[in-house]
């Protein structure tokens, strides 16, 4: 007998009042700017044993118009905008570059918080992409030099004799460079942090670019 997954989505409570403890979130303390909150929410998160707080949605639309949304990792965030990189080969890439503007989404479940953010994407200069990668493991470097990232794959046994090669070379010149491997910069016009609450009564705060200055406003839940 089969697994019933309306059965499963039923047994599941989301924030039950009676077990649930979540932070409270006052917007008038909320600093002007987006960039402060989020450091602020990312370090909360980090210290209260999120796993993965740096993987993040990336939801981006191709040359048609089709939308597509993945699970990528945060490499920093700072004035110039929330980075992340990937092949401009990649579908990722491809559709950036057709259409250079995303959205991110982080989702803290330990706090019951979610950030979102949308706005135009750049690529950094290809030296910083390089120094960037050549910042992280050697196995993010050895899967930026398998390549090939969205191409039809003929078998697994292909893929393990790439990436075997690709580990040799990573773990004997760890300078190697991959060409395609691109580091992208979404500067976000919105910005909207999420608190949830017990009894639903969430508390959603944005931030608007005006200009070089920020409007901030609270939304319905």
């Amino acid at each position: 007998m089969g697994t019933d997954l309306h059965e499963l989505l039923r047994s599941l409570r989301v924030w039950d009042p009676e077990v649930t403890d979540l932070p409270a979130f006052d917007p008038a303390t909320a600093p002007d700017e987006p960039l402060a909150l989020f450091t602020a929410w990312f370090a909360e998160a980090v210290a209260a044993g999120e796993r993965e707080p740096h993987t993040m949605t990336l939801a981006t639309a191709d040359e048609d118009g089709l939308p597509d949304a993945r699970i990528v990792m945060l490499h920093g965030a700072d004035a110039d905008g929330w980075s992340f990189a990937t092949h401009v080969t990649s579908s990722k890439g491809r559709a950036l570059a057709a259409r250079p503007y995303a959205a991110l989404t982080f989702y803290w479940p330990v706090h019951g918080r979610q950030i979102r953010l949308r706005g135009p994407v750049t690529a950094a200069p290809a030296e910083e992409a390089l120094a960037d990668l050549h910042a992280r493991s050697t196995g993010a470097l050895a899967a930026a030099l398998t390549g090939r990232q969205s191409e039809v794959l003929g078998s697994l046994e292909e893929l393990a004799t790439a990436s075997e090669a690709a580990w040799e070379r990573a773990r004997h010149d760890p300078t190697t460079p991959s060409p395609t491997w691109t580091l992208y910069r979404l500067r976000p016009q919105e910005a909207e942090f999420f608190q949830g609450e017990e009894r639903r009564r969430h508390v959603r705060l944005r931030y608007r670019r005006v200009e070089e200055a920020w409007a901030r406003e609270l939304l319905w839940p």
